[in-house]
């Protein structure tokens, strides 16, 4: 096959980062689209010569023609400088093997798309140690996170899902009939597994410690695991709806919805699956083990009234076609349903959509193009850490990389003396994650997440980076 650009050199921008993407689909492309308007310097690979051909003037990077799974071919793009290689096709033994290859050559980190289905069974086999890939992810999980923080969060609080959902931060305000108000936060006996990380009163945040107690209107920020923060929920707001609770509705088959339903499951949510192919839904039957599986038509007012979808808590559109799940939505939502979420392929029934939601009485639209960006862009951060989050009063939720040298490494919590201001409240190591106690011991590569006022930010990136 020929190469477009043969011996293709990163322009000489030291202050960027060096990124090959192997897959000009509307994953890579989009990718690619937003990295180029930052200056990176960006090599695109794609086999397709219609593809790359429109995208030569669309992108400030280098196009070329060729074969992202050829060692040639990455060897002639300069792969051994590369800082950051990605492989987004829609096929996973391209991804695995050209990103498996990447690394060989000298790569320095590596990230492959899969199917919904190889992340799910990691925890039979490990295909990032096998192939030697720094990072693996599914449009389908990384979709269903962002469709769960409106479930667990609908009325609009800060929700943030990291480590793809096995880390929540969620905002609760304190409720006038708590009945810890006034309790030292030492006292309050929270479960393993989450804290609260922050207190905004009167304008103005609050990283607690033991002594500290809550006061009415107070607006809390949780950070933990998912489950234990529903769990405490209701102690500082008894009226607080949770996720337990809810009746949910998911219109369309497929991985999306499997991997939706999974999460809720989790939560004990009642779910329901409505999909009209009597084989899918045999499929869904086998997966899943609390989930309701209905072979129906979705599309059909009169079967969402049989079903009575009008009486759930949330009716969210899963479906491969963008204009059947807002339809599916609007119908639902004239039925009665409280909550309406869809999730939309197309960037221009997107766009509408987010426009107008409001007036369509829909929440939330989800595009997997935007959720998967999200995730991926903080790979390519020029500063030493990666912000997650903004709350009140510019406080944020930072996350840093702990390097082979530094100083913390092989320390334990309590054994460090941490900058005031701010406060170490979650690690992620490889597949485990830990809301750090003082026993617990940081070590390189793990993700470290703090919450820091503007003035401790810099005193906590220093310490954790030197």
């Amino acid at each position: 096959m020929n190469i477009l650009v043969r011996h293709a050199k990163y322009p000489n921008n030291p202050s960027h980062v060096n990124i090959i993407i192997v897959g000009a689909g509307e994953v890579g492309k989009h990718l690619a689209q937003s990295l180029s308007t930052q200056l990176h310097n960006i090599i695109l690979i794609d086999h397709s010569e219609e593809t790359t051909s429109s995208l030569q003037e669309a992108l400030d990077a280098t196009v070329v023609i060729g074969n992202g799974t050829s060692a040639t071919v990455l060897a002639e793009n300069n792969v051994a400088d590369c800082e950051l290689f990605l492989a987004l096709t829609s096929h996973d033994n391209t991804n695995l093997v050209s990103a498996s290859i990447a690394k060989s050559m000298g790569a320095t980190k590596t990230i492959a798309r899969v199917h919904a289905s190889i992340e799910r069974g990691e925890w039979l086999f490990n295909y990032r140690e096998h192939f030697g890939i720094d990072y693996l992810f599914s449009t389908e999980r990384l979709a269903a996170v962002e469709l769960a923080k409106y479930i667990r969060n609908p009325e609009g609080m800060v929700t943030e899902e990291i480590a793809r959902g096995r880390i929540e931060l969620q905002q609760v305000v304190v409720s006038s009939t708590c009945k810890v108000i006034n309790t030292p936060l030492v006292d309050l006996k929270l479960p393993n597994g989450v804290r609260i990380a922050a207190i905004y009163r009167n304008k103005g945040n609050i990283i607690p410690g033991g002594d500290d107690h809550l006061e009415a209107d107070d607006v809390v920020t949780l950070f933990g695991e998912p489950a234990k923060i529903t769990e405490i929920l209701p102690l500082l707001d008894p009226n607080v709806s949770t996720a337990n609770e809810h009746s949910v509705v998911i219109f369309g088959g497929g991985e999306y919805a499997l991997a939706l339903a999974e999460m809720l499951e989790g939560t004990m949510a009642k779910v329901r699956i409505m999909e009209k192919s009597e084989s899918e839904c045999k499929r869904l039957s086998n997966l899943l083990q609390d989930t309701v599986i209905i072979n129906g038509d979705a599309t059909s007012l009169q079967q969402l009234r049989e079903e009575q979808v009008g009486e759930a808590d949330f009716f969210i559109a899963v479906s491969a076609d963008d204009e059947d799940n807002v339809m599916t939505c609007l119908q639902a939502k004239s039925l009665g349903t409280a909550y309406c979420l869809t999730l939309i392929h197309r960037p221009d029934i997107a766009n509408a959509v987010y426009r107008n939601r409001e007036r369509l009485g829909i929440l939330g639209a989800v595009s997997p193009r935007l959720a998967s960006n999200q995730d991926l862009l903080r790979f390519v951060e020029t500063e030493k850490f990666h912000n997650i989050a903004q709350l009140q009063a510019n406080v944020e939720v930072i996350q840093i990389v702990l390097k082979e040298d530094a100083w913390v490494a092989g320390k334990l919590v309590s054994e460090i003396q941490w900058p005031k201001g701010g406060a170490l409240v979650g690690l992620v190591r490889e597949q485990l994650t830990i809301v750090p106690r003082g026993e617990d011991q940081l070590q390189a590569g793990d993700a470290v997440y703090i919450i820091v006022t503007p003035e401790s930010q810099k005193a906590f990136v220093k310490l954790l980076t030197k």
